[in-house]
């Protein structure tokens, strides 16, 4: 490995290059190696990489851009040696000579052998590993030379460059990093530098139209007195699935604020994305964007959880207490550095511009991230943010110039539906209980009652959150409905309408057939976006791409053997929960998480923000089932802690992709308490289980919930009925849970024996109420017990972990009647059921006080 100059020196002509003709010379003891990666536009563009080694730069030809995927190997062919001083040349070698083309300093740092005693033997045995510090390449890095050429022994030094796994890995990240081309050492495009620009300076004008490459709203003189003016910032149009075409990069979406920072004159000004000067409630970015170099940069700010994911909700949460001090800014696009405007430029040059303006600023400021994208396979990507329960992907043409509005240059694919809509109104219950928002769209004609209604949000309010949002919604009052077509909730005590000012976000999982969104979840107040601004259509979630159609799974690209579900990977989807069943086939694992998906929207109603107990089976019914009640340790953070009076939080699921969690760790059954959603220690509905004793017909069951609606009604109360999803029935009766109506467990409870214990009276020889087996004696017994505090009932529309996959279903009255037959109601069925209109629809609404019941049976 001893360094020597001669093959340098005797291929080149140095009175026609600028190429150094430095000499070898010894490495000064304690100072750190150096390392670089020059672009060179030869006969081919390539990349020589270069490491410090004995008094000179030991070289490689790399065929390609460095990739910091480890699955990326690089062919790199081992040339001349070079001397130190060539570390620093960046120009254009002539025409004729010895490598003619440009050269770019790409890349710089320093290096460190990982194995220094043995390094000279590691270059002898071909097998060197370094670590890296440059400004693009950095962590543990491997050359390995190869032993032939396609089996014949190699006519060069051929070797492989390799990135280690390690922190600084960037799995599926391809060809990405080719798109740089941006000096390291003076900004400058390969372009620029043959075109000999000075540093930093524009290149020759366009012959395209385009933005004058001058400060906005400036003039020379005073261009660094102050932050720039804001500038109208490029917007996305949204996608099915991410563009599977060349020349496409895809960068993650974060969940958080689109802010443009503008940086003059030692001030910054950070501007919404209609131009609204925040500056004062981010002050911690504020100042400290006030010491980066003049500059626009567009980007988005966030919170992140503490998996150090984006999360909106938190977000919200630190504007409103004013604790911002911990948000980052995700920069993913420059538009102005210092006075030259770079809108004209291919996104590949201001990405690389960005990306060293960061890396240079980055180094003393804590709040700054640069925004990586990805060459890969946009689906891929999609995948991979959608297992991370990310929002989706932007993918962006890597040729295309910065574009105000709206352009089909940015794409936008989600993996859950993520939109801003109009509230127009919310509904309680008894006339001041928060229930859920009611929102909709503006229309594009801009009347003033011109709503488009698109349905109910009803969950995604934990207590904090309600007592935020009800402040606004009472400051937006109004006497007059904005919507302006068929299908809003009519006029009542328990709706309340809105000026349209107020912006939602929310997530939902597209629309029903009468064209409400489903499974839609309150995310936060957008205080950001006019509400005259929002007229498109919510978008639902991302499609698999065309070649994946067909298909009724996505599998991720980097996780064989797994699929994804609402967002959720599911391991071992194959895993069969029951069994075949006759000519019906086994349900997995995967089966189970797509109807917790499909039939979301029926089941939280009835779930959402309560305290739930779960049957778990993970290895199917065939195998251990336990009852969970408790959080343990690595439980989904898609589920919901709910603090009670207990030694460890209850869980919870709260959308979509909660319930799909719960089937992702065999959650068989649901079982929430009979509670008001946020209030654990409010009862909301009474449960009677009518359960036969063993001989008796179904028929007779069927008589008993006749029975009992019957004395329900006598009563003023509303009862509805549904399977258990075995053998027996459940006639549930919604009551209101407002401040004037609610009453305690020990009430509810009361209220449930006694009613029983009268039905029972006026037909002992049909009724029991005592548990225990041996007293029933072919009658049915009318379970109470599943009204007091802790107690559970089965929900609508939950799985049964029995023989047949039975479902517990809701009924209207009008099916109860002979011949009525529960096995009917499955998870092999559910498609055919869900078509069906709810029958339960109205089952909050008709809610009623109990304290009337209350006194008419003396309690």
């Amino acid at each position: 490995m001893r360094g020597e100059l001669t093959t340098y020196t005797s291929k080149r002509r140095f009175d026609e290059t600028t190429e150094p003709d430095g000499e070898k010379g010894p490495h000064t003891p304690g100072q750190p190696l150096r390392y670089l990666v020059q672009r060179h536009a030869a006969t081919r563009l390539h990349y020589d990489f270069r490491i410090e080694s004995d008094g000179v730069l030991k070289s490689w030809a790399v065929t390609k851009a460095p990739s910091r995927d480890p699955a990326v190997k690089r062919l790199a062919v081992e040339v001349e040696d070079h001397p130190v001083d060539y570390g620093t040349f960046e120009g254009t070698i002539p025409k004729g000579s010895y490598g003619a083309g440009t050269v770019q300093l790409w890349d710089t740092g320093t290096w460190t052998p990982q194995h220094p005693e043995t390094l000279e033997a590691d270059f002898a045995r071909g097998s060197v590993k370094m670590t890296l510090d440059g400004e693009r390449l950095k962590g543990g890095w491997a050359l390995v030379r190869l032993k032939s050429d396609r089996g014949k022994p190699s006519k060069r030094n051929n070797w492989l460059l390799i990135k280690e796994k390690d922190d600084h890995a960037v799995p599926g990240e391809g060809d990405a990093l080719a798109e740089i081309d941006a000096s390291i050492a003076t900004g400058r495009s390969m372009a620029e530098i043959t075109a000999k620009c000075p540093p930093n300076a524009p290149s020759k004008p366009s012959t395209k139209k385009s933005t004058p490459r001058t400060r906005p709203n400036t003039t020379s003189k005073d261009r660094a007195a102050s932050p720039p003016a804001f500038l109208p910032i490029q917007l996305c149009k949204v996608v099915d699935h991410p563009p599977g075409a060349s020349g496409w990069v895809h960068e993650i979406k974060f969940d958080g604020y689109r802010i443009q920072v503008g940086i003059g004159g030692g001030r910054a000004t950070l501007r919404t994305r209609k131009g609204l000067d925040w500056s004062e409630r981010f002050p911690e970015l504020a100042a400290e964007a006030a010491t980066w170099p003049d500059a626009v940069i567009d980007g988005e700010l966030c919170a992140l959880d503490d998996d150090h994911m984006p999360d909106f909700s938190a977000l919200q949460a630190a504007i409103s207490d004013g604790k911002t001090s911990g948000l980052i800014y995700f920069a993913f696009d420059m538009l102005f550095e210092g006075g030259e405007d770079l809108r004209a430029l291919p996104l590949s040059h201001r990405k690389a511009r960005l990306q060293a303006w960061v890396d240079k600023v980055g180094k003393a400021g804590g709040r700054l991230r640069f925004v990586e994208h990805f060459g890969t396979t946009g689906q891929a990507v999609l995948e991979s943010a959608c297992r991370m329960d990310l929002e989706g992907v932007i993918s962006k043409k890597l040729d295309a110039p910065y574009h105000a509005g709206r352009s089909s240059s940015w794409v936008k694919s989600k993996c859950r539906g993520r939109d801003e809509v109009v509230i127009g109104g919310w509904s309680s219950e008894g006339g001041t209980r928060f229930r859920s928002l009611l929102v909709g769209i503006r229309n594009p004609d801009g009347k003033a009652n011109g709503l488009r209604y698109l349905g109910r949000v009803g969950t995604g309010y934990g207590e904090a959150v309600t007592r935020a949002l009800l402040p606004a919604l009472k400051a937006a009052a109004s006497d007059a409905s904005p919507f302006s077509v068929p299908g809003a909730p009519r006029p009542g005590k328990d709706v309340h309408w809105l000026e349209p000012v107020l912006v939602a976000e929310v997530e939902h999982g597209g629309y029903t057939e009468s064209g409400s969104l489903r499974q839609a979840a309150f995310k936060g107040l957008r205080e950001d976006k006019p509400a005259a601004e929002v007229t498109e259509v919510p978008q639902p979630p991302a499609k698999p791409s065309p070649e994946r159609m067909g298909t009724t799974t996505v599998r991720t690209a980097s996780r064989p053997g797994k699929v994804m579900v609402a967002g959720v990977t599911i391991s071992s989807p194959g895993k069969v929960l029951w069994p075949a069943l006759g000519d019906r086939p086994a349900i997995t694992k995967a089966d189970l998480a797509r109807f917790y998906e499909a039939a979301a929207e029926r089941i939280l109603p009835h779930v959402a923000d309560r305290p739930t107990s779960i049957i778990r089976a993970p290895d199917g019914i065939s195998g251990e089932t336990f009852f969970q009640r408790h959080a343990m340790a690595g439980s989904n953070p898609r589920l919901k802690l709910i603090e009670i009076q207990a030694r460890t939080p209850y869980v919870a699921a709260v959308d979509v992709g909660g319930l799909v969690a719960i089937g992702q760790s065999g959650g068989l059954e649901l079982h929430p308490w009979g509670c008001a959603p946020g209030l654990p220690e409010v009862p909301d509905q009474i449960t009677f289980d009518l359960d036969p004793d063993e001989g008796l017909d179904f028929n007779d069951v069927i008589a008993a919930a006749k029975v009992m609606k019957a004395s329900l009604e006598t009563l003023g109360l509303t009862p509805f009925v549904k399977t258990t999803g075995g053998k027996g029935l459940h006639v549930v009766v919604p009551i209101k849970a407002d401040a004037r109506s609610n009453i305690g467990w020990d009430q509810n409870k009361a209220f449930a024996k006694a009613v029983s214990e009268a039905v029972r009276a006026d037909a002992p020889d049909r009724f029991t109420t005592t548990l225990a087996k041996k007293a029933r004696g072919g009658k049915i017994f009318l379970d109470y017990l599943r009204n007091g505090r802790m107690a559970t009932a089965v929900a609508p529309w939950s799985p049964r972990a029995r023989p047949g996959a039975g479902i517990a279903l809701p009924l209207s009255w009008a099916q109860v009647k002979t011949g009525l037959d529960p096995s009917a109601f499955s998870l092999w069925t559910y498609p055919a059921l869900l078509k069906k209109p709810d029958p339960w629809a109205d089952f909050r609404s008709s809610a009623v006080s109990v304290k009337p019941a209350l006194k008419t049976m003396g309690l």
